[in-house]
């Protein structure tokens, strides 16, 4: 027992002074090279290069620990594709607040996930109150940061964000507010903690933390409440993603809400969405892809609030996500199409291991993501070239990511589920994009088929009956309703498109809710 217990102060006292044994060795690294320095210069030429032939330079060892004064090196290091962020002012750390006061409900806003969803104006007014110079002159992060460093005297506080692990072993928490960018508000989460609490990429974490200490720049995490709305102690039993077992979707998403809406109902009765699908709608441009992603949201939240709804927006214009963000209650992760194809990936990556973490807690996620033919281009930028270039200049090994991506969605067996509906962009002009669509042609086991005819003649939805689908429908329909509907698709067959979508809505608008249509059939 006792050993047990000096091994484990041992380690807890390594990992807290971790940061101090790396400055020091940082120190020593550079006295030995003055020694060596002055060696070199009393030494003669034929001696220097015996000598070097001999000693090879050491080599210095990159520092991965939470070094007091160095965290935010570390962090530089590894965001090259982004510029440098510098703060406007240093504020004074020493400020008299003995006459400002806060009631026990103000005090709880003194966190950062509830700051940052504040109206700018009311973050100005809480940091005058705090004696913050120059609120207004600052970014909203800045303001974030500022607040809570100022508030970190009136009592504990607490933070919370999307983990995200870097080449090195250490982390930060992302917030979803900035899409996860990085930004001066994020918290550190040192390697050591890494490893106690087993943490992942995308973990949702909740914490208390420190303010930044002389000569760093972020806030540090000192404990870990919760992981994905949990104990840590039982997270750490978690079985992982990939080892858990998929099955096809048995459990429909009901997407009909009201009697008006056709599209949900045509979705509905056409091409039913599962807990666990994967669907593909296939767009050509202006035929409402966005829209129809739009009102699948709506219907989603409104009938399943038991459901994680996430949008992910790749490479879309900035106004469609106000526009979505405004209209939909979920999550909504973007990166419009002014940003680099790595911040790309990287919202990407974040939202996909996040969605992942959840299904571990036997969750069920969907994920709308609009659209996959941007997200492959993507990846297709950032990927090394291997020399292997398909038709359209597509590398052989630019579109393993993307199917990684869209392949997690999947029904999962005892509990949990992740759905995945994208869109995909055809007959755009572009024969990378062909490419794209054929190699995810197949991979769904659902699809919505889009029609431009029915654009230019204004019918909503735009929506090819005939060509739209879903595999093992059976397992989601009962059986006397799937009689019907097959049924119905012979009638609808040799109709073309425009007059498929035209009989079928003038017959539901005859009827309140599709069970009502299908029993008129029976009669």
């Amino acid at each position: 027992m006792t050993d047990d217990k000096e091994s484990e102060n041992k380690e807890n006292s390594s990992s807290k002074k971790e940061g101090e044994t790396s400055e020091s060795q940082a120190e020593s690294s550079k006295k030995d090279q003055g020694s060596e320095s002055s060696e070199v210069k009393a030494s003669s030429s034929r001696s220097f290069r015996r000598s070097s032939e001999s000693k090879p330079k050491p080599k210095s060892k990159p520092n991965h620990g939470h070094s007091r004064g160095n965290n935010h090196n570390n962090r530089n290091q590894n965001n090259k594709n982004q510029p440098a962020y510098k703060r406007p002012v240093e504020i004074e750390e020493d400020v008299d607040l003995s006459d400002v006061s806060f009631t026990d409900e103000e005090k709880k806003d003194f966190d950062a996930r509830v700051l940052r969803q504040k109206d700018i104006k009311e973050l100005t007014l809480l940091a005058e109150k705090l004696k913050i110079e120059n609120p207004t002159g600052m970014r909203r992060q800045d303001l974030v940061f500022y607040v809570l460093k100022r508030a970190s005297s009136l009592g504990d506080i607490f933070c919370g964000g999307v983990l995200e692990i870097l080449s090195d072993g250490y982390g930060f928490l992302r917030s979803l507010d900035y899409n996860y960018l990085p930004g001066p508000d994020d918290i550190y989460v040192s390697p050591p903690q890494i490893r106690r609490y087993g943490l992942r990429k995308g973990d949702t974490i909740v914490g208390t933390v420190r303010t930044p200490k002389r000569g760093e720049r972020y806030f540090a995490l000192l404990d870990v409440e919760l992981v994905n709305a949990e104990k840590p102690d039982k997270y750490q039993n978690k079985i992982l993603f990939d080892n858990l077992t998929p099955l096809y979707p048995d459990e429909i998403l009901s997407l009909e809400t009201t009697p008006t809406e056709y599209t949900t109902r045509i979705v509905d009765m056409m091409a039913p969405i599962g807990k666990g699908q994967r669907g593909l709608i296939v767009a050509p441009p202006r035929t409402g892809k966005t829209v129809l992603l739009q009102t699948i949201a709506n219907a989603i939240t409104t009938n399943h609030p038991e459901v994680k709804l996430m949008v992910l927006l790749i490479d879309e214009r900035p106004e469609e996500v106000t526009d979505m963000s405004r209209n939909v209650d979920g999550e909504v992760a973007s990166s419009t199409f002014d940003e680099p194809a790595s911040r790309h990936v990287q919202v990407a990556d974040m939202v996909i291991e996040k969605a992942k973490r959840l299904v571990e807690h036997k969750q069920d996620v969907v994920i709308l993501l609009d659209s996959i033919t941007r997200l492959a281009r993507a990846y297709n930028t950032v990927t090394p070239p291997s020399g292997k270039i398909l038709s359209g200049g597509v590398d052989a090994n630019a579109l393993h990511r993307p199917k990684r991506f869209f392949g997690a969605a999947r029904n999962i067996e005892n509990g949990g589920s992740l759905t995945i509906i994208a869109t995909a962009l055809i007959d755009t002009g572009s024969r990378m994009d062909e490419v794209i669509f054929e190699e995810f042609k197949g991979t769904g086991n659902s699809e919505i088929q889009l029609d431009r005819k029915l654009m230019e003649k204004r019918i909503f939805p735009c929506m090819d009956i005939n060509k739209s689908g879903t595999r093992k429908e059976d397992l989601l329909i009962k059986e006397k309703d799937l009689n019907r509907l097959w049924i119905l698709r012979k009638v609808l067959s040799p109709m073309s498109v425009v007059d498929s979508m035209e009989f079928i809505k003038s017959k539901l608008k005859g009827t309140k809710t599709n069970q009502n249509f299908l029993d008129g059939m029976g009669k």
